[in-house]
């Protein structure tokens, strides 16, 4: 692979470009910052909300953009100011928990919002060192509203994959479902909203074609970029169905894999 055919990089975050003490390593950065030297555009695409911006430029020392929330938030990481954000309706989130509340007993929801950060019903657990103040905590119905960029479905049980296949059959016609996680926890987005979507509508801005991206991934919510990217790369240690659907891997995210293609491809 040339340099001159690759005009566009994007690496999810965890599991991908962090290390798993969740730590982006001083090689990292230097690859990404060094591939933005090159004319490439850099992209970060990650399930994270967009509170997560400003210590995830701090540690990229603001190196390129960042696709928030699985697609629904765009921010430029040199500033940290948002381009671009595709919300769920109110309607939507309280559809989509409707008929996953009536399909799958035992679940209970969060949301990440543009105005209010993140809320959460009294029955969704989470750990609060996560947050500098604590989330605010109503039912879904007062937590819905027109500025949800994601959506979170929590069941303390089950199997990740087996909620995300049980609730893509009561609500994928309303929105978007998917999976970053080894606990039973999922992540909505607005119909046609994914980190692949918004991928592709930066690239066009930049008169960028797919055949002309190289794509990191390592779970289900990495899948439609890795699938829409003319490069897509899994992880060593991605889940099995992002193994299964790619033809090329990096090493893993403790090996620093993600920069040592970028430095191939560099050199």
């Amino acid at each position: 692979m040339e340099l001159v055919s690759i005009r566009l990089i994007a690496t999810d975050l965890d599991g991908t470009l962090l290390r798993s003490d969740g730590s982006v390593s001083a090689r990292s950065v230097d690859a990404l910052r060094a591939a933005e030297d090159a004319g490439i555009v850099v992209v970060v695409a990650t399930g994270r909300p967009p509170r997560w911006v400003h210590p995830v430029a701090e540690h990229l020392e603001h190196t390129g953009l960042a696709i928030c929330a699985n697609g629904a938030v765009v921010v430029d990481l040199h500033t940290e100011r948002v381009l671009e954000t595709r919300p769920l309706s109110r309607d939507a989130v309280l559809k989509v928990a409707g008929v996953i509340r009536s399909g799958v007993p035992g679940v209970a929801f969060a949301v990440e919002t543009t105005s209010r950060g993140f809320g959460q019903e009294p029955g969704y657990h989470t750990h609060l060192d996560d947050f500098r103040n604590e989330p605010w905590v109503a039912p879904i119905e007062d937590l819905a509203a027109d500025d949800v960029v994601k959506l979170l479905v929590r069941h303390e049980e089950m199997n990740p994959d087996e909620l995300l296949y049980l609730a893509r059959a009561l609500a994928g016609d309303v929105a978007e479902l998917t999976h970053s996680s080894k606990s039973a926890l999922l992540e909505v987005s607005a119909a046609g909203v994914t980190k692949a979507s918004t991928l592709a509508r930066l690239a066009d801005r930049h008169g960028i074609g797919p055949e002309e991206v190289v794509v990191f991934g390592d779970m289900p919510n990495d899948l439609p970029m890795l699938a829409w990217a003319g490069h897509g790369y899994a992880m060593a240690n991605a889940h099995p169905d992002v193994l299964a659907a790619v033809e090329r891997f990096a090493p893993a995210n403790d090996e620093d894999g993600v920069a040592q293609v970028i430095e191939r491809l560099l050199s």
